[in-house]
């Protein structure tokens, strides 16, 4: 066991069970997976991603390369999960992943010996050739062998929620510059958020032993903590990322509520997304170890050297028994320092600087441990480490070690004051990148700013916390900064042993090399973003933390032109991983797209109605009876029994657009193609609205209720997409207009009653002295009325189905009550409820344009509604409607279809071919008895003249039609064309016919 016998923040008293691998392991509360599985002696947790070579814990924070696995089972099973933040709970179940068929035995590691030949740029120099055994060889193996890990297969029983919270000043990182930004501005009064990914506040304060006044780092911390969250005005928020800067001071957040738990407590999600809304924020994100590159980095045992002082201090854990160091800068000898106070066995600490400060080297005599200046690791042994060779200028050993903690400095976390486009900036004393540019409304403070002292990171956050609450307009003054630790650590650039044995790897997840980068340069891959592609160098799931700067700097000494000359790629958010779940928070299943119910559901269901999705909404599809065999039959019944006497249908999905003020009658018609200022109130106006590029965008009536009152009807479809479209017109294009509008899609429930005896229902449920007459109200007239003993309604004396017609609004509430009067009125004449089947018949019949006509493609005048564009006004899509490829006589027009053989089926999409073009043999397998044989010939010798839109059963007509669009469709009427669907095996010989194969002149709308 690697457990340190006392010291460390876990609770010993609380010991966590847990498995890895299907093997049980023991921790303690306070623990992540990694220390708990170092505390068990597992030094190997995964396999390299394209190598497949041994990988153990490098880091102790999220920007772990390494360790990731698969946590949970079932619907809950996550892959990818780092364990050096997955924080353990009792019962938690691991899995290691990357490996078949096991971890200690994994068969695609043979890809190790294929190393020469799989270096940078493999793929594009190997899959080119022969161009056959993609599809069959290259592509199947190669998706065989991609992934990490595996997605859950069941559904996932956990829920996600999405949150607002709005702060003056967001303070990011609770280390020590974060802890006293928020207590700072905390005790102005500002409203404070801080937020933290760590499950404990601190940061480094809880992995290293420096004292702040007269108290240890991670005493001080709790103190801080604790002083915040006694703070009405300030919300301390761990376990939670910032992962995104974002416009207008937005910042993404994900919190992390459950998954320190087995399942989540009632009624509580397992991570929520925060959408944070600050007048101010400070950057205390802290800094990211580098590793150096030599022979053998990679081997399990082999990990950051803050890594392992934070796993001494804070988890009580030896990363190596013993362990030595390696690296360049003074930060090295605190950690070794660290390790051996708290109770580990600390070989030797190697620096590859030829002489370093006395302090520390008196230091390591007094803990005993050897130093080796101006030394460097050439490579390594072992599975999991055993030794490494080390070089100085006197000569070459090998060290027996079990642990190697290597540093190469540390990386200010710049990536979130990118996310707006800012660059970093590289600090040649730092030897590396601080931030440039910083978004708007954003300071950086501490490590992440590049000041690595304890003190400079407590004054500067105290600072910037007070700036950002006077900014945010509160003032106060700085808290007492107690004394600590000052000194900057000195660094001497170093990034790679050039002279070492073995594949030195930069990028451990991508298993990138030295090599590969110098592959790069040779082939002319010099530039970063360049670099970034061909070699996949930062492209894992960590994006380049650990390995970016290495990487760049290796390039740097490779073309001469300095790191600052080389630059850096970009950073772009999320800053870690983020769960696809999260982002859609409760907007999944039924909940991604809500089912909306019409007023008259209940209804329809004691009715007997069969429901069909349509748009948002469940409609009534049809009204079987018994004894009906089948749709077909119950859609026929009721479209007969409308033709002849009455029916009704809910249309209440409709969008219904309220429209007020003096200027509605000029702004219709900017909208619409024809004039409604001219329209007279009591009076129903059909319109076309056309999109900006002359496209038709929807279709719908408007009445005018009123001298300033109208009320715009659309498609069910496209309600929304209208209201969008209306409210950037008045905000944008013409605001000085005085018109408001309010969709009332839901406050209005509408029944629509057709047929020939729709009056004399209607006539039995409107109070006196309400005139329902044809004089009274007319074709296309609109009147308010009470029905039912006083409920306020509005009469639309109007027909999509084309018979005498009309629909009945009144609030929502009364919509039942209002159907079920309908159908007691309508008993002596047979009243029948019709669904959306009986609907699109009639409407085919009639030949009314709806949504696989109105599909964005279409033109007014490709659906015969180009005479209703006003030629004396200006309208939106005006001009580009009257481009030459959109009034081209030949572009396809709308037509009826009826089949030549009237017992034949037509089918919606077929292609509309000449009769005399010659087709492949078709076979329609769900009918024997149609088969077609033609001359056998490609299809591409057929010329596409259109295709059917819509088709439908006509009981009227006592056989299949169909409407389509056809080229040069207005002067083919009269003419045959040939219906061909080869995918469903259907060759139909059509007549082509003007749209309105029912009811032509629209007698049956006036009477």
């Amino acid at each position: 066991m690697s457990r340190l016998h006392a010291g460390g923040l876990i609770d010993r008293t609380r010991p966590l069970s847990f498995t890895f691998d299907g093997k049980a392991y023991q921790g303690f509360a306070g623990d992540t997976l990694a220390s708990a599985l170092l505390g068990n002696d597992v030094r190997l947790v995964g396999r390299s991603f394209k190598y497949h070579r041994p990988r153990g814990i490098l880091t102790a924070g999220p920007e772990e390369p390494n360790a990731l696995v698969e946590l949970r089972t079932g619907g809950r099973r996550e892959p990818n999960t780092r364990a050096t933040v997955a924080e353990l709970y009792d019962g938690l179940v691991a899995q290691s992943q990357n490996r078949r068929p096991s971890l200690a035995f994994d068969a695609l590691s043979v890809n190790r010996l294929l190393a020469p030949f799989l270096g940078a740029g493999f793929y594009y120099k190997t899959f080119m050739w022969p161009a056959a055994l993609w599809e069959k060889l290259y592509e199947p193996v190669i998706r065989r062998a991609a992934g990490l890990g595996r997605a859950a297969e069941a559904a996932d029983p956990d829920h996600y929620e999405k949150a607002n919270a709005f702060c003056d000043v967001l303070v990011i990182g609770a280390g020590p510059a974060g802890l006293m930004a928020a207590l700072a501005a905390g005790r102005t009064g500002a409203r404070v958020i801080l937020a933290d990914e760590d499950f404990r506040p601190g940061g480094r304060l809880n992995a290293e032993t420096h004292s702040v006044g007269a108290m240890s780092g991670s005493a001080f911390a709790d103190q801080v903590a604790a002083e915040l969250g006694s703070l009405p005005n300030v919300r301390l928020m761990t376990r939670t990322t910032v992962f995104g800067v974002y416009d207008g001071g937005t910042y993404g957040a994900l919190q992390r509520v459950a998954d320190h738990l087995a399942e989540p407590p009632a009624f509580q999600p397992r991570q929520r997304l925060w959408r944070i809304n600050a007048t101010r924020a400070v950057l205390a994100a802290g800094a990211t170890e580098r590793p150096i590159v030599f022979g053998g980095n990679d081997r399990p045992g082999v990990m950051l050297a803050g890594a392992a002082q934070a796993y001494a201090n804070r988890f009580a854990v030896a990363a190596g028994d013993p362990i030595a160091f390696f690296g360049n800068h003074d930060g090295l000898w605190r950690a070794a320092f660290d390790t051996a106070q708290a109770g580990g066995k600390v070989a030797a600490i190697i620096d590859v600087r030829p002489a370093v400060p006395p302090a520390l080297a008196a230091e390591a005599t007094r803990l005993g441990i050897r130093v080796i200046p101006g030394g460097r690791v050439t490579g390594t042994h072992g599975r999991d480490l055993t030794g490494v060779d080390v070089a100085t200028s006197s000569g070459r050993e090998r060290l027996s070690v079990q642990g190697l903690g290597m540093s190469g400095g540390w990386s200010p976390n710049v990536h979130l004051t990118c996310h707006h486009g800012g660059r970093p900036v590289w600090n040649e004393a730092l030897a590396a990148f601080t931030p440039g540019a910083t978004p708007p409304g954003m300071s950086v403070a501490g490590a992440a700013a590049g000041r690595f002292s304890l003190a400079a990171a407590l004054s500067q956050g105290a600072e910037q916390g007070l700036r950002a609450a006077a900014d945010a307009g509160l003032s106060g003054s700085l808290p007492d900064i107690p004394p600590a630790e000052d000194a900057e650590p000195s660094v001497s650039a170093f990034w790679h042993v050039a002279d070492s044995k073995g594949a030195a790897f930069v990028d451990f997840q991508n298993d990138v090399t030295a090599k590969d980068i110098g592959i790069a340069h040779k082939e002319g891959f010099r530039s970063v973003e360049h670099l970034k592609r061909y070699t996949t160098l930062g492209m894992a799931t960590d994006q380049g933390k650990t390995s970016n700067v290495t990487g760049l700097a290796i390039m740097a000494e490779l073309t001469g032109a300095g790191i600052s000359a080389t630059g850096t790629t970009i950073f772009r958010p999320p800053y870690t991983p983020v769960a696809l779940a999260a982002l859609a928070g409760h907007h999944r299943g039924k909940d991604f797209r809500p089912t909306r119910l019409t007023p008259t559901h209940d209804w329809a269901a004691r009715h007997s109605a069969v429901f069909i999705e349509s748009g948002a909404w469940l409609r009534a599809q049809y009204f079987p009876r018994p004894g009906e065999s089948d749709w077909l039959v119950s859609v026929n019944r009721e479209v007969a029994a409308v033709r002849a006497s009455v029916g009704i249908i809910d249309v209440s999905t409709f969008g219904k657009i309220d429209l007020q003020g003096p200027d509605v009658g000029a702004f219709l018609d900017r909208v619409y193609i024809n004039t409604f200022s001219t329209l007279a109130v009591g009076k129903v106006r059909y319109g076309v609205m056309l999109r900006e590029d002359g496209f038709v965008m929807d279709d719908g009536t408007t009445a005018r209720l009123g001298p300033t009152h109208y009320l715009m009807t659309t498609t069910t479809a496209n309600a929304v997409k209208v209201y969008q479209h209306l409210e950037f017109c008045l905000q944008v294009l013409w605001p000085e207009l005085d018109v408001q509008i309010a969709s009332v899609s839901e406050q209005w429930g509408q029944i629509a009653l057709a047929g020939p005896r729709a009056r004399e229902v209607l006539a039995r449920i409107v109070d006196a002295p309400a005139d329902v007459s044809n004089a009274a109200l007319p074709y296309m007239g609109v009147a308010e009325a009470r029905v039912l003993d006083g409920v306020p309604a509005r009469l639309f004396r109007v027909s999509f189905s084309g018979e005498l017609g009309y629909e009945i609004a009144v609030p929502a509430r009364h919509a039942g009550a209002l159907a079920e009067a309908l159908m007691e009125a309508g008993k002596p004449y047979g009243i029948t409820p019709y669904g959306l089947e009986a609907l699109g018949v009639m409407r085919i019949e009639k030949g009314h344009v709806s949504g696989s006509e109105l599909n964005g493609q279409t033109t007014a005048s490709d659906l015969g509604l180009g005479r209703m564009a006003s030629s004396k006004k200006d309208y939106i899509g005006r001009v580009m409607a009257a481009r030459p490829g959109l009034t081209d006589p030949a572009r396809p027009r709308l037509v009826a279809l009826v089949p030549i053989d009237r017992t034949a089926r037509l089918r919606a999409g077929a292609h509309l071919v000449a009769v005399t073009d010659q087709c492949s043999e078709v076979d329609d397998q769900s009918d024997p008895s149609r088969k077609t044989t033609g001359q056998s010939s490609p299809s591409d010798r057929l010329e596409d003249l259109g295709h059917v839109t819509s088709v439908a059963h006509s009981p009227v007509l006592g056989h299949w039609i169909g409407l389509g669009l056809l080229a040069d469709g207005e002067r083919r009427i009269g003419e045959r064309v040939r219906a061909y669907d080869p995918v469903r095996g259907g060759d139909v010989e059509v007549e082509v016919r003007a749209p309105g194969l029912v009811d032509p002149e629209g007698e049956r709308l006036r009477v």
